[in-house]
């Protein structure tokens, strides 16, 4: 089988075409900065990366795009849609509905519209990709992949329903595997850091505690996400803004985080440039972003009492040295030493950027 694997995220959309059975990429790449410019990235197995700039105004138009790039006469991985047998789309929020993958029906559909509220930036959006899918491939099955599963194994005490689950899943075992331990043995960290941002605590591989609560607000400081906040802060921006219950929560979702602090842009190449050019604002959010990291990776060092490796994934995680520098400047206690040359020229590939 051919499975076209969509990650629709709150500005940005990647995908893979993946042959199940030999599990190679025939095809992967990304939409980003939707909503802002536009940028698709397109690579076939064997050939260069392709890109191209073109106006996104919603994940509708990314995932059309994709749709062409993968069926172009010239560089395409598949000669039609029809060589597509199915779509695996990651859904954010299942609520308490569901724990494992499901194939996707209009009853699905309805329970996961049920969640929207819960996940504002995602659900629509991940229901945007579905539709557009079924509409352009209507026979070919479809299955949701939730990102609440991984961390239904949380202890009462702890209980929330989190998201990033497919990352903090597959990341947490990559971790264990690329060092040689045992992960029903192992106190991992990970910290998933994109435009959404979670931390999570994974012990013997099951997830114990993470950052995101009840929905995706909750924790870091995100892109424009305000993280954790004093709950009274929203009837203090009620009554200062004159704003109601939904026009607080759209500044807290939409307007707050890096890109409300900085003033200059959600997506960190954007922050890092004005960074260097020493825009104060700019430096605060960076500095802001890093030390919240800092603190859930103690907060969580301390639920499993101890940490055996701290991974870093997601956009930032995996691209912004400078970013991965500034947080592990805070874990020195935890005997954490950064080897900067690695560090510098580490982007989207496993390595180990601590010293030996």
């Amino acid at each position: 089988m051919n499975v076209l694997v969509i990650n629709c995220g709150s500005s940005s959309l990647k995908y893979q075409l993946i042959n199940s059975d030999s599990e190679e990429v025939l095809a992967k790449g990304l939409c980003e900065r939707i909503g802002i410019d536009g940028r698709l990235v397109y690579q076939k197995e064997g050939l260069d990366k392709e890109i191209t700039e073109a106006p996104m105004p919603t994940h509708k138009e990314a995932i059309q795009m994709v749709l062409d790039a993968l069926v172009n006469p010239k560089t395409g991985a598949v000669k039609s849609l029809a060589e597509i047998d199915a779509v695996g789309h990651r859904v954010v929020h299942g609520g308490e509905k569901f724990s494992d993958s499901v194939v996707i029906t209009e009853e699905v559909i309805a329970q996961v519209e049920e969640c929207n509220d819960l996940a504002p930036l995602h659900n629509p959006a991940n229901i945007i990709g579905i539709r557009a899918c079924q509409a352009l491939m209507p026979n070919v099955p479809m299955v949701g992949v939730f990102d609440t599963a991984f961390h239904q194994t949380m202890p009462e005490k702890a209980r929330r329903y989190g998201f990033h689950g497919t990352s903090h899943s597959f990341v947490s075992k990559e971790a264990a595997s690329y060092l040689g331990m045992d992960l029903n043995n192992s106190k991992i960290i990970v910290a998933h850091l994109g435009n959404g941002a979670s931390v999570s605590a994974v012990l013997n591989g099951k997830c114990v505690d993470t950052s995101m609560g009840l929905t995706p607000l909750e924790g870091l400081v995100m892109g424009t996400r305000s993280g954790d906040i004093d709950p009274s802060i929203m009837e203090f921006i009620a009554k200062k803004e004159n704003l109601d219950i939904d026009g607080v929560m759209n500044v807290l979702n939409k307007k707050s985080g890096v890109a409300g602090m900085s003033g200059v842009s959600s997506d960190f190449r954007d922050l890092e440039a004005a960074y260097n050019e020493g825009n104060e604002r700019a430096i605060a959010a960076v500095e802001v972003f890093s030390y919240r990291v800092a603190k859930y990776i103690g907060a969580y060092a301390a639920a499993m009492n101890g940490v055996d490796a701290i991974a870093f994934t997601a956009g930032i995680g995996e691209n912004t040295s400078f970013v991965r520098e500034k947080i592990m400047a805070y874990l020195g206690y935890l005997g954490i030493k950064i080897d900067r040359v690695t560090n510098d020229k580490t982007r989207g590939v496993e390595a180990l950027i601590s010293t030996a």
